[in-house]
Formats: structure tokens, sequence, C-alpha cells
């Protein structure tokens, strides 16, 4: 058995989140979902991820598209965070 895997199910009855909202997440790439047998498992490595879309989609009303768009912003925002750390980088040869 595999420590770094929720059971789906569990992660649902805990945290009172509906297992279609689960589905979607992982239709929409937002989340991988692993299977082993017929239990369906997210990664730990995920949990975080998984804690933030939740939030947004029964605390704050969001679907899963305004969700999938959030992501890609913030995304965007952390390559972008990059660059500008790597233009300062190069900046400081300069100096």
């Amino acid at each position: 058995m595999q420590t770094d895997l929720i059971i789906i199910n569990d992660y649902c009855d805990r945290c009172h989140v509906d297992p279609s909202f689960i589905v979607e997440l992982e239709e929409d790439g937002l989340i991988n979902v692993q299977v082993i047998g017929e239990e369906r498992y997210i990664p730990v490595s995920q949990l975080a991820e998984l804690e933030r879309y939740t939030h947004l989609y029964y605390d704050l009303s969001i679907n899963v598209a305004g969700i999938d768009a959030i992501h890609h912003m913030l995304e965007r925002i952390e390559s972008l965070q990059h660059q500008v750390r790597s233009l300062k980088s190069e900046l400081q040869f300069y100096r």
C-alpha cells in the first residue's frame, strides 16, 4: 500500500466534498487521479492544490472553468516572476 496516495472517497467524506467535483477537476486537467484496482486516489503532493480548488469552489462559488482560468493566471504570474528574477540577476552582472 502506498502512503503517498489519498483515497478520493475518504477525502470527499472527511472534507464534505462532492466526488463529482473531483471528477470535474480531473477532466479539466487540474489534478491527476490514479486508479489502482477499483479505487481512485489523488497523490498527497496535489493535496494543497485540491484544497485551494475546494476553497474556490465551495467558499467563493467559483465554477471549475473559473478555477481553471485562475490556475492558468497563477502559472503565468509564477513564470513572469521567474523572468523578473532572472533579469534582475543579469542586471546585477552589469552593475
